[in-house]
């Protein structure tokens, strides 16, 4: 635990110079612990329904899970007025910062890379312990990036823990739109499966820099009949990327991009018996990664 004093000290009394974001459930902010540690600060608005329920699911997710792409909580703080959670400051901010500003423009290495890690984050959750996790508000703006552009998953404050021979579970908490997985948002219903619907939006959106809510993406009733609705699914890739990507083998490209379209629709099936398990998503991803970098040592 830690007071509310020393987060004051080290947030000069949480300004508003170093907000960081703002979430669901309340403000995040940058800070300096008394031993130097930066940090970043979650402060919840206790006045919101479903704060406390939030705060105490991911302090109770966070302090159990220990894993390279996941977020790390420092420590916490709770008194009758206050409560916070000290996590890892991400110095490279969200995905989607860098998936929409101006200033930022991933290549294709780092967003495979990106995908590398999110997908072995899900395997963690799903597969990685007695009970399996699941995030239940996968998107961009909870995928953080460390200095090394190492992604990592965090805000767990609706996270679910299937308990053991029960591969599913009910909950009226919703998600964010766009990337809810159809039984989660119209049934409630919420297992693995959902998490995988939520990565397959991702890997759209992170190729053709498209938001699940983009007017052209809900004009065709959603992003993935959007992309499998065109003829030439090369018409959809980022022109950004594009761009980064000139002067690289044509075909060689295309395969690539095409391979992740394909991963993100399998992923993104409206049923969720026709999506693949985790295992089988870092297997393919992971596959892709390799690829990539083979051709790039190879100066394709």
């Amino acid at each position: 635990m830690i007071s509310y004093h020393e987060l004051c000290l080290g947030k000069n009394n949480f300004c508003e110079s170093n907000l960081l974001g703002i979430g669901g459930f309340g403000f995040v902010y940058k800070g300096v612990l008394v031993d130097g540690t930066i940090a970043a600060i979650k402060v919840l608005n206790l006045q919101l329904e479903g704060a406390l329920r939030s705060f105490d699911v991911e302090c109770k997710v966070l302090r159990a899970i220990r894993h390279r792409n996941l977020v790390k909580v420092i420590s916490t703080c709770s008194n009758p007025e206050f409560r916070a959670m000290v996590l890892q400051f991400m110095s490279n901010g969200s995905l989607k910062k860098w998936l929409y500003s101006h200033n930022y423009c991933l290549n294709l290495v780092q967003r495979v890379s990106i995908m590398v890690d999110v997908a072995l984050a899900l395997d963690y959750l799903h597969n990685g312990q007695l009970e399996s996790m699941v995030h239940c508000d996968l998107k961009p703006s909870n995928i953080l990036l460390d200095e090394d552009m190492v992604a990592h998953v965090g805000d767990f404050g609706i996270a679910k823990i299937l308990v053991e021979n029960n591969d599913a579970t009910h909950t009226k908490t919703i998600g964010t739109v766009g990337y809810i997985a159809p039984e989660y948002g119209s049934e409630g219903r919420v297992f693995t499966k959902g998490d995988i619907y939520s990565y397959g939006i991702i890997l759209l959106e992170m190729i053709t820099r498209k938001k699940p809510t983009d007017e052209i993406v809900v004009g065709e009733l959603g992003m993935r009949q959007w992309i499998a609705s065109l003829h030439d699914q090369m018409e959809v890739v980022d022109d950004g990327l594009l761009r980064i990507e000139d002067g690289r083998d044509v075909t060689a490209l295309q395969t690539i991009l095409s391979s992740i379209l394909e991963l993100g629709l399998r992923c993104s099936e409206e049923l969720p018996n026709g999506r693949l398990d985790i295992k089988d998503v870092v297997a393919r991803v992971n596959k892709i990664k390799l690829t990539l970098l083979g051709n790039r040592n190879r100066g394709v």
